[in-house]
C-alpha cells in the first residue's frame, strides 16, 4: 500500500525506563493528539519497577503497541530499536516525561506535507547541498518547549539560534539554563531523514549529536515557533542526576564525542551516518506483533540478522494465535 505524502503515518515512540509513575500521562497525551494517523510505541528498556502493569489499561487501543526489551540498552538505543521495529511516514520521540500539546503532532505533520517551500536566493544555499529556486522538502519540524525544573521555576526556551551552540559557541550567551537549546528529541522527523543519516549515536548526548547530523548534513529542518510541548525536570532526569548531568564526567566525554564530529565536519563538510549497532538486542513482550515491521536504516549485519528473527519470531506467534 502506497502511503499517502499528505496524510502521513506517524510513530510516536516513547522510550522509557522505570517511570511507571510518569508512563501514563506520556501515553495518553500521545494518544490524544489531534493528528488522527498515528501509532504510539512504547520501547520499555527492561524496566524493574510497575512499568508493565502500568501500561495495561492501553493495550485494548488500537493504536498502541509495547515492546519490552529483554535487557538495558540506554535511551540511545531504545530509541534505535524503536526505529528499527516500527516503519511509519516520520516519526517522533517523546520522553516519559514530556507532556506534548495536543495539537503538537499536527503542527509538524503540516510542515512536513507542505509543497509550496522554496529555496530563495537570497540566501546561500550551495552550502546546504540545495540550489536556488528549488522545492524544498522538510526533513524535520522542531518546536520550541516549556522547562519546568525540579524547584518549580518555568522556563519557555525559544532560543532559535542555540541550534548552532556546538559550531557557533560565541552565538550562545545569555541563556538561563544549562543547554538551553530548541528541543531536537520531540522534533517529527521524515522517515528518509534515518535512511539517510542512520540512527542515534550510543551515549546521553544522542539528541544533541543527531541535531547537528542533520544540520550538518543540509537537512531542511524547519521551528514551529509555538510552545508546543511541556518538558519536566525530575531530580531522576539526566540532566539532573549527578551521574550524567552537565558537569559529570560521562557527558562530559560523550559531549567530546559530539563535538569531535563537529571538528570532522569542518574538515570534510559532512558528518557520517551512524550505523546502528546493539550486538544484545531481544524483546521479551510485544503487545501487537502485527505493528513490527522492519525501518530501512543503516545496521551492522549482526543487528539485521537479529531483527529479521525477532520479526520472524512475532509472525510466527502471531499465526499461532489465529
Amino acid at each position: 500500500m502506497t502511503p499517502d505524502p499528505l496524510a502521513p503515518l506517524v510513530d510516536i515512540i516513547i522510550p522509557t525506563y522505570n517511570r511507571a509513575h510518569l508512563i501514563a500521562g506520556a501515553i495518553r497525551a500521545a494518544l490524544d493528539q489531534s493528528w488522527w494517523n498515528i501509532r504510539v510505541t512504547v520501547v520499555d528498556d527492561a524496566s524493574t519497577d510497575a512499568t508493565k502493569e502500568a501500561i495495561q489499561p492501553f493495550l485494548s487501543d488500537a493504536r498502541f503497541n509495547y515492546i519490552r526489551l529483554s535487557r538495558n540498552l540506554g535511551t540511545a538505543n531504545a530509541k534505535n530499536a524503536g526505529l528499527l521495529l516500527t516503519n511509519g511516514d516520520a516519526v517522533t520521540f517523546h520522553d516519559s516525561d514530556d507532556m506534548p500539546h495536543r495539537d503538537k503532532v499536527l503542527h509538524q505533520v503540516r510542515v512536513l506535507t507542505a509543497r509550496d517551500i522554496g529555496a530563495d536566493a537570497c540566501l546561500n544555499w550551495r552550502l546546504a547541498g540545495k540550489q536556488a529556486g528549488q522545492r524544498l522538502e522538510v526533513s524535520a519540524a522542531l518546536t520550541h518547549h516549556e522547562l519546568i525544573l525540579p524547584d518549580g521555576r518555568r522556563e519557555a526556551i525559544r532560543r532559535d539560534i542555540s541550534l548552532l551552540d556546538d559550531v557557533f559557541p560565541n552565538l550562545q550567551m545569555g541563556a538561563r539554563v544549562p543547554g538551553e537549546w530548541t528541543h531536537i528529541n520531540s522534533g517529527l522527523f521524515r522517515a528518509d531523514v534515518f535512511r539517510r543519516l542512520g540512527g542515534f549515536e550510543d551515549c546521553i548526548e544522542e539528541d544533541r549529536e543527531f541535531r547537528n547530523r542533520l544540520i550538518l548534513n543540509g537537512e531542511i529542518i524547519w521551528i514551529v515557533p509555538e510552545l508546543l510541548l511541556t518538558k519536566i525536570e525530575t531530580p531522576d532526569s539526566l540532566t539532573q542526576s549527578a551521574v550524567s548531568d552537565y558537569d559529570s564526567a560521562k557527558r562530559k566525554a560523550d559531549r567530546r564525542l559530539v563535538w569531535g564530529k563537529v571538528e570532522d565536519w569542518r574538515q570534510n563538510g559532512e558528518v557520517k551516518p551512524v550505523t546502528v549497532d546493539i550486538p544484545n538486542l531481544a524483546v521479551d513482550l510485544v503487545s501487537r506483533c502485527e505493528f513490527l515491521t522492519r525501518r530501512d536504516i543503516p545496521a551492522t549485519p549482526g543487528l539485521s540478522a537479529q531483527v529479521d528473527r525477532i520479526l520472524s519470531s512475532a509472525s510466527a506467534a502471531r499465526v499461532a494465535a489465529q
